[in-house]
């Protein structure tokens, strides 16, 4: 491991170090699998936004077996990543902060639980349909690009944010300026990503130079050691990393894809669907969702709005 890559996890602080050791390099984690998997602590409740997400006791979702469920157990079992800053990671303290970690938090309190009591699963893209269909999470909200692939296995609510795919390069990288400049380099990206799938659909660099691992601080931290040349997926993840370690990376060129993050829930839950629609545009309307983008994800610079919703 080299300095920088050491530097890069101590910047981002906690981001599941144990996890990323263990694992044989490119090969999937089981589902659930890694830490932080199990009953996440009181102290797991990071509102870096100062919004206070207080449950509601009076919450009802009739026909939802999900709900019922949630219900019964008194908690809330919630997927996420954890190493992406301001979107999901951990705090030097071990906290989980972000603002797809708050925006669970606010589901959660809709639903009637206090967010204290959420159960956190860290699962890699790669399996989050196996671990929504298997019903080992309530709902996932991490990252989750709407795709009609996989609405065949899951649903989404949402989008409650819309990125689009970029690059992130050394700080000296002159030669990649944008997604047609990579023929010939390295590309790394998340198993089972959107991103990766892009970059072998569109031929953008040759399949041998194709490069995945389970989590995208892996790649990070191949791209910090010269062993890859960029990294690639949504910029909001990008600039978040960017963000933590601006002398050594930078994001560049323009975003060439939609991606719109949408929370996934089992798939013929339509009554959770509906349900949980109808709290984002509660939260889009009464300024909850802009609080929260401001104190976690906005403090990267980029402003943004809230989306459209696309009920179906």
């Amino acid at each position: 491991m080299g300095i920088k890559r050491v530097a890069v996890f101590a910047a981002t602080a906690a981001f599941a170090f144990t996890l990323t050791a263990c694992g044989e390099e490119g090969t999937p984690t089981p589902s659930g699998a890694g830490n932080g998997s199990g009953a996440a602590p009181a102290s797991d409740t990071c509102k870096s936004s100062g919004v206070t997400f207080t449950a509601d006791t009076a919450a009802a979702v009739k026909g939802s077996p999900t709900f019922d469920k949630i219900k019964s157990a008194g908690k809330v079992t919630v997927g996420v990543k954890f190493d992406q800053p301001n979107l999901g990671y951990k705090d030097t303290s071990g906290t989980r902060c972000g603002f797809d970690i708050e925006t669970a938090q606010y589901i959660a309190s809709k639903l009637g639980v206090d967010p204290a009591k959420i159960e956190y699963k860290e699962i890699p893209s790669a399996n989050r349909e196996t671990a929504i269909k298997g019903g080992e999470i309530d709902y996932y909200v991490g990252t989750y690009s709407i795709t009609d692939k996989r609405k065949a296995d899951v649903s989404f609510a949402g989008p409650y944010f819309v990125a689009g795919q970029d690059l992130l390069v050394r700080k000296d990288e002159t030669a990649i300026t944008g997604k047609d400049t990579l023929k010939g380099k390295k590309v790394c990206s998340a198993q089972g990503s959107t991103p990766i799938q892009r970059v072998r659909d569109e031929g953008l660099t040759e399949p041998e130079n194709i490069v995945e691992f389970k989590t995208y601080s892996e790649c990070v931290s191949q791209l910090l050691d010269k062993k890859v040349d960029a990294v690639t997926t949504d910029d909001a993840i990008l600039k978040g990393y960017a963000a933590q370690n601006p002398t050594d990376l930078k994001v560049v060129g323009k975003p060439f894809s939609t991606e719109k993050y949408g929370i996934g829930l089992p798939r013929d839950d339509k009554a959770l669907r509906d349900y949980v629609n109808n709290q984002l545009e509660a939260a889009f309307k009464d300024g909850t969702w802009q609080k929260i983008y401001d104190g976690t994800l906005g403090k990267s610079g980029s402003t943004a709005t809230p989306p459209a919703l696309e009920r179906y």
